[in-house]
């Protein structure tokens, strides 16, 4: 497969960062999806600081400014959709904007998180709130893990 098909059909995994799609294309083949997945987390942690920090800032804060004006991406739409973030009552709004607030004023960088592996918004505020208490580094792991 040429590079530019591999990067137009694998350049949206990551938000909005088709150059881990390009990075990977380096090592193929790839005898697997697993092996695939692999490269492209490689390409992801072997960018520099400033490149892991462009990724994580390509994110969508969670019902934020961009899902408010619809220009959230397909799958980033359908995650937040499918637990009602798109949806919240005024309290849970006001108390999601206040986290993103709190989130991206303490890290520099949207609070990431994984929606496939929670059953309801509540759980996710949960998290995002308890990750307000975590140190710098230790969100740009969990950031970067979340996105994986």
């Amino acid at each position: 497969m040429p590079k530019a098909r591999f990067v137009g059909e694998l350049g949206t995994v990551f938000e909005h960062s088709a150059w881990v799609a390009e990075r990977a294309f380096e090592h193929r083949p790839f005898a697997s999806v697993d092996e695939l997945h692999r490269a492209m987390m490689e390409a992801v942690h072997s960018a520099t600081a400033n490149e892991q920090l462009t990724l994580l800032c390509a994110h969508p804060e969670l019902a934020g400014a961009e899902a408010g004006a619809g220009m959230l991406t397909a799958h980033s739409s359908g995650e937040q959709g499918r637990l009602g973030l798109t949806s919240l009552s005024p309290q849970e709004f006001r108390r999601i904007s206040d986290i993103n607030r709190r989130y991206r004023a303490r890290f520099g960088f949207p609070c990431i998180v994984a929606l496939a592996l929670h059953a309801d918004r509540a759980s996710v505020l949960d998290e995002m709130d308890g990750r307000l208490s975590n140190s710098r580094e230790a969100e740009l792991r969990i950031a970067l893990e979340q996105v994986s």
